[in-house]
């Protein structure tokens, strides 16, 4: 397959400080992580678009899980992260477990958000669905079921303006990059491997999640990593850190900095 050049952000260029490392998910750019970065300004924080997402370039089909660990192993190696936290959700929580699978010395502690690690027959059918929808009509079809499925109801009708900056994410994405990432997320299957974790682990979900990556779902992985916990964050759903920002923050930035 041939290489991409990714793009990415570096945040917080303080001399020796821990890096942390941002994985967005399907139909997301690193813009989704604004609210996290008062929250991580004691780490050098890397953000980055996975391939054919926000602006990073979109490649021929197909695209693997495999292929996107080794997108963001070749990024670490361009920019001399030899070790780092990891954070992801959505696919980019997947990653962020394959990454930590396949990788383990490069990762420091681990938080994997909103996902899961294998695919299974019924969300599978979701995501038939979508690539058929984006093949034969494009991205805008599937805009507003994205939103209504990655916020609650509440949330969405409270918050307008924050809406309409996710949908204006979603329609940025590239047909190419959407179906190449959408049908890598349906090869996933990496939960045999979770067992040979190393990092400290914390598995973050969203109260309302019931779909992307489910509270009972994300205690279950937990439970399969040495020494893991779960936290699931209330008054959010799939997208729990923009949902809930300050109870994402909490979480994430306490783990990450706990003894």
């Amino acid at each position: 397959m041939e290489p991409v050049r990714t793009h990415y952000r570096i945040d917080g260029e303080a001399p020796g400080a821990a890096w942390v490392t941002l994985i967005t998910g399907i139909a997301n750019d690193l813009s989704m992580w604004e609210g996290q970065m008062p929250a991580l300004s004691p780490f050098r924080v890397l953000r980055y678009d996975l391939r054919g997402q926000g602006r990073t370039p979109a490649t021929d089909p197909p695209y693997t899980i495999a292929l996107l660990v080794e997108d963001l192993v070749a990024l670490w190696d361009e920019l001399g992260v030899e070790k780092t936290h990891v954070v992801g959700l959505g696919l980019g929580g997947a990653l962020a477990q394959a990454v930590a699978v396949a990788h383990p010395g490069r990762i420091e502690r681990l938080i994997p958000c909103c996902c899961r690690a294998r695919m299974v027959p019924e969300f599978a059918a979701l995501w038939h669905q979508l690539i058929a929808t984006v093949e034969s009509q494009g991205i805008e079809p599937i805009v507003e079921p994205t939103v209504q499925r990655w916020f609650s109801d509440a949330f969405r009708a409270a918050n307008p303006g924050v809406i309409e900056q996710v949908r204006r994410m979603v329609r940025a994405t590239s047909v190419r990059g959407y179906l190449g990432c959408a049908r890598a997320f349906l090869g996933l299957d990496i939960e045999d491997g979770l067992p040979s974790i190393r990092a400290r682990a914390l598995y973050v979900s969203g109260a309302e999640d019931a779909r992307g990556g489910p509270p009972s779902l994300m205690e279950g992985l937990a439970a399969k990593v040495i020494g893991a916990r779960h936290v699931s964050i209330p008054h959010a759903s799939h997208i729990a850190n923009i949902q809930n920002p300050a109870g994402f923050n909490e979480v994430v930035a306490g783990f990450l900095t706990e003894a």
